[in-house]
């Protein structure tokens, strides 16, 4: 088998392969659909296509020999280095070959959720990284859309549902209150000139008065479990992944907005015992609703942080803008169901918010953020041992 042939069956099996020569590599570049860009061992641009330039704003010769962390936001614009010596020293793969939806930053700052996926080469006896990169702001906001429409008719549905609990609550209670209000009228008509043998009849009267309250007391409670009993579904999972793809569709189509938008993740508190569905919709919600409030302000940035607890295993995040901020009587009651700031909110956002966190074992409030706006913070189970990365 000749060395063409090998370096053949090497890219099929390990993903490596020879770049051949430099006006190969750059037809492959100029011709591409997907944005790509090929770095060095060190992280340093060795080749930027057009594509890549009108996606991020940059020249290619503004870029050749800068490391390549430029166009990330934080946190991995601080740690992208960390990741190539790890996977150098390792050889462990988390990113190549395996493809994951992040964040990017262009060169006005903005960033824009972005598919990425990495292939290894060699380039005579150096080892070399290509970027495949795909723009998904216009897939997100055709998700968005179907979003949109989806909430309609999931808002259709819930009325309709609430009618038909609305009925049956009412169905329900309405006999244990029926009752209580003619016990309450008899022994009220009797006090009118009450005589010592109906005070014995009063009493009973009071007594099933207050058997048919906790009856009444006993369905609320039952048909509240129900509602509220869900199963979680858990498993390792990695904040920071959790918070960049969560971030990627929160942020989809708000980049002309100027948002400033920071990450700072606890090292050492990165794996969470989570169900992983469950905790992007809160860090969802949180997102779009820190968006929302920051619409009129000039100064627009937003900042997710983490640390571990003192105790309890817990990992505390942070969704922290820097809106107007909110008053402290409405703070007190914005996890109540059906309570909102918005104008045409439901109120059920920060009410899911609670239940899942809750659900998890553990807590969410907010705060006044060092931002000037409003600060939310919850906690969940750290994980003693893994990784899903």
């Amino acid at each position: 088998m000749d060395e063409q042939q090998s370096n053949g069956e090497s890219f099929r099996e390990g993903g490596l392969f020879d770049l051949g020569d430099g006006a190969h590599l750059r037809s492959i570049l100029e011709t591409a659909p997907d944005a790509m860009i090929v770095i060095d061992e060190v992280g340093r641009i060795m080749s930027f296509s057009s594509t890549a330039e009108r996606m991020f704003g940059f020249a290619e010769a503004e870029l050749i020999g800068e490391n390549v962390s430029t166009l990330m936001p934080s946190p991995d614009r601080e740690r992208h280095d960390m990741y190539l010596h790890r996977y150098a020293v390792t050889g462990e793969r988390r990113i190549i070959g395996v493809g994951r939806v992040t964040t990017a930053r262009r060169r006005d700052g903005s960033t824009f959720p972005i598919e990425l996926s990495v292939g290894e080469a060699r380039l005579g006896d150096r080892r070399v990284y290509t970027g495949f990169i795909r723009d998904l702001t216009e897939r997100q906001r055709t998700e968005l859309r179907l979003h949109d429409l989806q909430d309609a008719l999931t808002h259709v549905s819930r009325v309709t549902a609430m009618g038909t609990l609305a009925t049956s609550i009412a169905h329900e209670l309405n006999q244990p209150l029926t009752a209580i209000a003619n016990y309450v009228q008899t022994a009220s008509e009797m006090l009118v000139d009450p005589k010592p043998e109906t005070i014995e009849v009063i009493r009973e009267a009071l007594d099933e008065c207050a058997a048919q309250a906790i009856r009444a007391g006993q369905i609320v409670r039952r048909l509240r479990d129900f509602i509220s009993r869900s199963e979680t579904e858990r498993h390792i999972v990695s904040l920071p992944r959790l918070v960049n793809e969560a971030s990627a569709l929160a942020l989809a189509g708000v980049g002309g907005r100027s948002i400033e938008f920071e990450v700072h993740l606890d090292p050492g508190a990165e794996e969470l015992l989570v169900d992983r569905i469950q905790v992007q919709q809160v860090l969802l919600n949180l997102i779009r609703n820190a968006v929302e409030a920051m619409e009129e302000v000039p100064f627009k940035r937003l900042e997710i942080s983490s640390s571990a607890t003192d105790r309890d295993g817990m990992v505390q995040v942070t969704v922290a803008d820097s809106g107007p901020g909110l008053a402290p009587k409405a703070m007190e009651q914005l996890f109540q169901p059906f309570v909102t700031t918005k104008a045409n909110g439901m109120g059920l956002g920060l009410s899911i918010c609670r239940t899942i966190v809750e659900a998890h074992g553990g807590r969410i409030w907010a705060g006044t953020s060092g931002l000037g706006g409003t600060a939310f913070h919850f906690t969940l189970p750290q994980a003693e041992s893994g990784s899903d990365a």
